[in-house]
């Protein structure tokens, strides 16, 4: 039996099949894009694992019909039929039908099969990416996958891992002016006529990175949603084994000090997560640590995922924070951090850097020497 790749660790996975139980993932993908048995053996293991976990799936593939391409198709089929039962075999749409009587013939093979594949001719009218958006905005479908063996979009060199609204126009006027390749330009296209449409998200990978895309936090493609929905709420206590993911995810990057039980559990108690998008997983949290003795807080375990950076979610993580500190009265907020970007952060929100001893002696209490020294402590006083 086939497992996760090792990039993809079993809690992230979990999590996300949870997430995707019951709901209908729609995916767009060219047959030549698969013919290389690896990356058809990626695609399969991903379409096998959401079909075990109850997770409608529709294919629609483009294709010329020629042999290596018709191969390709017969072959993801065969190996799905094997560990998926009752899945009949790929049919092909005729253009000259409406989005209605497209949308029927799925239907009616949903009712008995967790997955639907469907041909499109590659020099069909309309294109194939065009059908795949009027379907899944007739379905409404609760996700869009788009695979292209470029992956996700790119900036200057750098991935675009994550694109609200604002920022998918920005980047398609630049497609209309032809600054982008034409292909990308259509996926930008269907990206956003998609989510105006009622997709929730829509993710654009290359097939061998489309289980890390799907199951892993970080991504490994472009992440695309209306807008950014981003909220920062109290963590409850069904929230507690995502955000300790979390924060096990940023010691290992090293973005957090390593903590024991005890402390992540504090961590826990007094934390706030950000998330994105209704029911969405999170995507940042820190914790305001009380110190009643001298009536302030601190700002602890601040952490944002990379696919995130830049988005705003430590800013609203702080400012949280600060909303909170402000209605309990505090005196002061502190932080301490050896990360360059939270130090602009904090600055940002008039925190200035201070001597060590100008926050509660508690704070350094079994605190390691050498972390004492490469970290910046930065104060914010409400009065």
């Amino acid at each position: 039996m086939q497992t996760a790749p090792p990039d993809v660790s079993t809690a992230e996975k979990d999590f996300y099949l949870k997430e995707f139980r019951g709901k209908s993932l729609l995916f767009a993908l060219r047959a030549k894009d698969i013919i290389a048995p690896r990356d058809r053996d990626v695609v399969q293991e991903v379409l096998r694992t959401l079909g075990l976990n109850e997770t409608r799936m529709i294919l629609l593939v483009e294709t010329d019909a020629s042999t290596p391409e018709r191969r390709a198709v017969e072959e993801l089929h065969t190996q799905l039929s094997h560990t998926l039962s009752g899945i009949p075999a790929p049919v092909l749409l005729s253009p000259e039908s409406d989005e209605n009587q497209r949308c029927l013939i799925m239907l009616e093979t949903l009712r008995t099969a967790p997955v639907f594949i469907g041909l499109w001719p590659a020099q069909a009218r309309p294109p194939a990416l065009q059908n795949t958006q009027q379907l899944a905005n007739r379905l409404t479908v609760y996700k869009l996958v788009i695979l292209d063996p470029q992956g996700g979009l790119t900036a200057g060199g750098a991935p675009l891992s994550f694109l609200n609204g604002s920022h998918l126009e920005e980047l398609q006027t630049h497609g209309a002016r032809g600054e982008l390749p034409h292909e990308r330009h259509r996926q930008l296209e269907t990206a956003r006529l998609a989510l105006e449409g009622g997709v929730a998200s829509v993710s654009l990978c290359s097939p061998a990175n489309l289980a890390k895309e799907l199951f892993t936090y970080e991504g490994c493609g472009t992440f695309f949603t209306l807008t950014d929905y981003c909220q920062a709420e109290r963590l409850a206590l069904d929230d507690f084994p995502e955000a300790e993911r979390l924060i096990q995810r940023g010691e290992q990057e090293g973005a957090l000090k390593k903590r024991s039980p005890s402390e992540i559990s504090q961590l826990l108690l007094h934390g706030y997560g950000a998330r994105l998008g209704k029911e969405r997983d999170l995507v940042g949290l820190c914790a305001l640590l009380p110190y009643a003795g001298d009536n302030a807080g601190e700002i602890a375990g601040l952490y944002t995922l990379r696919r995130f950076h830049g988005e705003g979610i430590g800013s609203r993580l702080v400012g949280k924070a600060i909303t909170e500190g402000q209605a309990r009265g505090l005196t002061y907020l502190f932080a301490c951090t050896n990360q360059e970007g939270a130090r602009r952060l904090f600055e940002r929100f008039e925190f200035r850097q201070v001597t060590p001893d100008a926050v509660p002696a508690t704070k350094w209490h079994a605190y390691a020497p050498e972390r004492k020294r490469a970290v910046s402590v930065y104060k914010r006083k409400f009065s």
